[in-house]
């Protein structure tokens, strides 16, 4: 056996998030191989979560009217099946978690205190101390997973790519996370994806530093069907602050109250939607987007709903304030429109399997069909719970139960790359032509720049990347129209025929960008 490949019985999870956590779990007694990235709990987006968990937790809420605000939001491309069986799971979700010892926030008499947010038609998303639900979750799994005897852990590891043999998955290339080693292939008879979505791959955006595209460009570099890749979801109330990510200023606030105003005063939801301030996500980015661009630098005015009580019922928020130089308490917070969510991902059915077999998929890397075009607000937790239920339950049922050694990776050395200003460009890129307002001049040019970096890539991390970038920049451009998360300044209106989900491979994205550069 080659020193670079190492045969093991372990299920393969790529990623250190709430649904790779999750899924470790419960698969159990199975035994598990968790590639992170970092230490667990830093860097997964899950942890940075503020709003919760959606889920019909009592009366008069239910699973069918969270479905049904779930296929509204999602502007018509919703599967409705999958979003009937993630929301009739969700109270389960919940109640399991509060067993494992997330401390949800309780009134007097026991029950879980609701937020509301955009979109939803009550209040239906469960907390942890305002804003603190993902680091509150992901600290309960992350103590459960360190006391799982069945959960080998390999920190400061990435995947880098997949092996595959007559169209099955059969191993996982690894390397180190700082980019300093050479790759070592796991052989491994089931291989589970939760390693993150793509709001990296944008210059402005919430998501932590490793969520660049990744692991879904890494499933299509494989031969994998991508869904739904368009439709990126830009958060509208990233503080402005010149981070990068961009601190996240919850939507709970707006749910209590609090209003977008630009520099003029003006409260300017009001002219946009009915619901004003909260507007499914995709209208309210898309009108910060612009006061932005017109100059009239939008903010979140809460002092008037929550006054001095913010850093107390929303600490993460404050505190990302105060770091800024803004007093929340004494004046508006300015915000941006981010890349937040990417609801597009790796196709999967409602078992969670990809199109390579031996390949389950949860969370953001996936695209399961519950988010359609705009994904409901908190759904996105809730997902990865569901669905990393149901791919362990399917993972353990191929499986035989056996115990494993744990695996000892011994990287051979390599050469730093120096991808940095390739990455930077691409994110520049994805921003000015594929971001929240696009057009087919700058889907091209975006498509152009991104085969010019992908030519003279030197790492396999960036060519999953501009895999990934291809994929989203391609798919805007077949979709000549305006839905949900995916706006079309050409093409500004939803046009009925073209209601439904879009897949495509990594080979069909390339001739798309193939035959747009033919004609510039």
């Amino acid at each position: 056996m080659s020193p670079q490949t190492l045969e093991t019985q372990r299920v393969v999870i790529v990623g250190a998030g709430l649904g790779a956590l999750y899924a470790a779990l419960k698969l159990a007694p199975h035994p598990v191989l968790v590639i992170s990235p970092e230490r667990l709990g830093e860097g997964a987006s899950s942890a940075w979560a503020q709003g919760g968990v959606a889920a019909a937790m009592a009366l008069p809420d239910s699973p069918q009217a969270h479905a049904q605000d779930t296929e509204t939001a999602g502007a018509g491309t919703v599967d409705a099946a999958i979003a009937r069986l993630v929301t009739e799971d969700a109270k389960a979700r919940i109640l399991d978690l509060t067993t494992l010892g997330t401390p949800f926030d309780r009134d007097r008499a026991g029950g879980y205190v609701m937020s509301r947010e955009a979109a939803h038609s009550v209040a239906r998303v469960v907390r942890v101390k305002g804003d603190q639900a993902g680091r509150e979750i992901m600290e309960t799994l992350i103590a459960e997973v360190r006391r799982s005897p069945s959960v080998q852990v390999a920190e400061g590891v990435i995947a880098s790519g997949l092996a595959v043999e007559a169209g099955r998955v059969t191993g996982v290339w690894v390397e180190r996370a700082d980019a300093s080693s050479g790759r070592v292939l796991i052989r491994t008879p089931a291989v589970l994806l939760a390693g993150g979505g793509s709001g990296g791959l944008f210059a402005v955006t919430t998501n932590p530093p490793r969520i660049r595209g990744q692991v879904i460009g890494m499933a299509a570099r494989a031969g994998a069907r991508i869904a739904d890749a368009e439709f990126v979801q830009f958060h509208p109330t990233a503080i402005a602050s010149g981070e990068d990510p961009a601190p996240l200023a919850t939507e709970a606030l707006r749910g209590e109250g609090a209003v977008l105003v630009n520099s003029r005063g003006e409260r300017f939801m009001l002219s946009r939607h009915p619901d004003a301030e909260l507007a499914p996500r995709d209208i309210v980015a898309r009108a910060v987007y612009l006061e932005r661009q017109a100059g009239r630098a939008p903010a979140l005015d809460t002092r008037a709903v929550l006054g001095a009580a913010l850093p107390e019922r929303f600490p993460a928020v404050a505190e990302a304030c105060y770091q800024a130089g803004i007093d929340p308490v004494l004046q508006p917070i300015p915000v941006a429109a981010a890349a937040h969510y990417h609801m597009g991902g790796i196709a999967v059915d409602a078992r969670g399997r990809a199109s390579l077999a031996g390949l389950w998929v949860c969370g953001e890397a996936s695209s399961t069909g519950l988010h359609g075009a705009n994904r409901l607000a908190s759904n996105g937790l809730l997902e990865a719970l569901v669905f990393a239920r149901i791919c362990a339950e399917g993972i353990a049922a191929h499986l035989p139960e056996t115990a494993a050694p744990e695996i000892r990776l011994v990287f051979p050395e390599a050469q730093d790359t120096g991808d940095e200003t390739a990455v930077a460009r691409l994110r520049a890129a994805m921003t000015d032509g594929c971001g929240v307002v696009r057009d087919a001049a700058g889907l091209v040019r975006t498509l152009e720049i991104i085969r010019d970096i992908e030519a003279a890539a030197q790492s396999e991390t960036l060519l999953n990347m501009t895999a990934t970038a291809t994929l989203i920049a391609a798919a805007a451009l077949a979709r000549c129209e305006s839905r949900g998360g995916h706006f079309r300044s050409d093409y500004p209106k939803t046009d009925p025929v073209q209601a439904e989900r879009r897949f495509l491979t990594l080979e069909e994205a390339r001739e798309i960008r193939a035959r747009a550069l033919e004609k510039t």
